[in-house]
C-alpha cells in the first residue's frame, strides 16, 4: 500500500530541549494507554507499522517532514519509559549512532535487571542480524546509522533503524516485526519506506533464492577458483576503451549445462565450431576488491556457513562478499539476481521549521493532562475518561472508512 509520494529529507538543528521533554512525557503516557488496552505485544505491532509511527511522532510534535523524526521518537519512548519498562513489560534498547551498538549489553542489562526469562542471547543474536540485513543484504546506498531494538517479557520484538544516503542526504527508514518473520533471509522487512531507488541488490528478495543457494554453495569450493572469476571480471570489466562483454569459463564448478543470461553461441562462417559464448557484466554490479576477497574467502571456505543466514552471521562478511559472490553465483550457476527495491512506503511530511505550522505548546500540555487524569483514574477503576478515548477513537475511524 502507498500513501503519497515524497522524500524524507534530512534537516539541520535540534530538537528544542522543552518539545523532547514534552516529547517524552506524552508519548509515555500513550504507550502506557495502549498497554493498558491491548497489551505490550500491541505497542510493538504499532510501532512496527510506518504509517502508525509517522502518525505518532506528529501527535508528539516533531516534524513530520524530517528524518530526524526517527531518531527523537525513539530517543524519547527510551528515556521517557526508563522507570516504566518493568511495569509495563516492554523493554527498550539502542538508538542513534553509538547507542546502537550498545544494543546487545542493553538486552543483557534488562534481562538481568527485571529477572527476565526471555531468550536474551536470542534477542541479541536477532538484533546483529536484523541490522546485518539491512546493512548488507539490502544494498541500496543507505548507511545504516540509527538501530532500535523494543522487546516485551513474552519475547516479542520489533526493530526501527534508519540509515542515509550521503550523496543526496535522505534517509530511509527499516521496519521489522518478530510476529511476521519467518525468515531472516526471505522478504522478512515488515516495512520499508523511503525513496524508490533503482538497481538496489536485494539479496533477501523472495526471487533471489537461486542467489542465496549458489552464494552458500560457493563458500565450499577453493576460493582460488571463486578469485579466478573475480580477476576475470576485474580485468575484462566494460569501460570506456573495453569491449563490453567478456568470455568466462561456466564449468568450474559443476558439470551441468549452464542456463544463465549469456548471449546463445553464434555459428561461424561455413557452418564451424560455435565461438565462446559471452557474458556482459552489468554496471550494477560493482566489482569488489580481489585482496579483500582473498582472506574472507579462505574463512567461509575453512568453515563453511549451513545456510545463506549464518552466512550473513559470519563475522568480516559484508556488502562486499555478499556481492561478488552473487556476481560470482550468476557467471558460474546462472543465478541471475533480481534487482528488486523492497520500498513500499512513501510519506509526505512536514517540518520543526515551522511548516506546515509551529508546534502548539497548548494543545501539547492539553493532551498531556488529558491522558494523565485517564491513566491516573483507570488504575483505581475508573474507566470514564478512558473509554471517551476509545470511543472518540471509533467515531475518528468510521469518519475515515466513511
Amino acid at each position: 500500500m502507498k500513501t503519497g509520494i515524497a522524500n524524507v529529507p534530512l534537516h539541520g538543528g535540534h530538537c528544542p530541549p522543552w518539545l523532547f521533554e514534552k516529547m517524552k512525557q506524552l508519548g509515555a503516557l500513550i504507550v502506557e494507554v495502549i498497554v493498558m488496552e491491548y497489551g505490550p505485544a500491541e505497542v510493538l505491532k504499532r510501532l512496527s507499522d510506518p504509517v502508525w509511527f509517522q502518525a505518532f511522532g506528529s501527535v508528539l510534535g516533531f516534524d513530520w517532514h524530517s528524518s530526524g523524526l526517527t531518531t527523537v521518537v525513539c530517543g524519547a519512548l527510551k528515556e521517557g519509559l526508563q522507570n516504566l519498562q518493568g511495569e509495563l513489560g516492554l523493554f527498550f534498547a539502542g538508538g542513534k549512532g553509538k547507542a546502537s551498538r550498545k544494543t546487545p549489553t542493553e538486552i543483557a542489562e534488562a534481562g538481568e535487571k527485571y529477572g527476565l526469562s526471555n531468550d536474551l542471547a536470542g534477542l541479541q543474536r536477532t538484533s546483529r542480524l536484523v541490522a546485518k540485513v539491512d546493512s548488507a543484504a539490502v544494498q541500496d546506498g543507505y548507511e545504516l546509522y540509527h538501530h532500535f531494538f523494543i522487546f516485551d517479557s513474552s519475547g516479542n520484538w520489533a526493530v526501527v533503524q534508519q540509515g542515509m544516503n550521503g550523496s543526496t542526504r535522505y534517509a530511509r527508514r527499516y521496519h521489522w516485526l518478530s510476529e511476521t518473520v519467518q525468515s531472516f533471509v526471505i522478504d522478512p522487512h515488515q516495512a520499508v519506506c523511503g525513496f524508490p531507488e533503482q538497481n538496489v541488490l536485494n539479496l533477501v528478495y523472495l526471487d533471489n533464492e537461486a542467489t542465496r543457494k549458489a552464494s552458500v554453495e560457493l563458500c565450499r569450493e577453493k576460493p582460488e577458483l571463486v578469485l579466478k572469476v573475480m580477476k576475470s571480471a576485474s580485468l575484462n570489466a566494460p569501460g570506456p576503451k573495453q569491449e563490453p562483454s567478456v568470455q568466462q569459463q561456466l564449468n568450474l564448478f559443476s558439470n551441468e549445462p549452464f542456463h544463465g543470461s549469456l548471449n546463445e553461441p553464434a555459428l561461424q562462417p561455413g557452418g564451424l565450431s560455435p565461438s565462446p559464448r559471452q557474458m556482459t557484466m552489468p554496471a550494477s554490479h560493482p566489482i569488489p576488491s580481489v585482496r579483500y576477497l582473498d582472506k574472507i574467502l579462505y574463512r567461509l571456505y575453512e568453515k563453511p556457513p549451513e545456510n545463506y543466514e549464518k552466512l550473513l552471521e559470519t563475522p568480516g562478511v559484508g556488502p562486499s562478499t555478499l556481492r561478488a559472490l552473487a556476481m560470482v553465483a550468476e557467471v558460474t550457476h546462472g543465478a541471475k539476481p533480481s534487482f528488486h527495491d523492497p520500498v513500499r512506503y512513501t510519506f509526505a511530511h512536514g517540518g520543526k521549521d515551522g511548516y506546515p505550522f509551529p508546534v502548539q505548546r497548548q494543545d501539547l500540555t492539553h493532551s498531556l493532562q488529558v491522558l494523565r487524569t485517564a491513566i491516573t483514574k483507570a488504575k483505581i477503576g475508573e474507566m470514564e475518561k478512558l473509554e471517551a478515548l476509545r470511543k472518540l477513537g471509533k467515531q475518528e475511524e468510521w469518519l475515515y472508512s466513511s
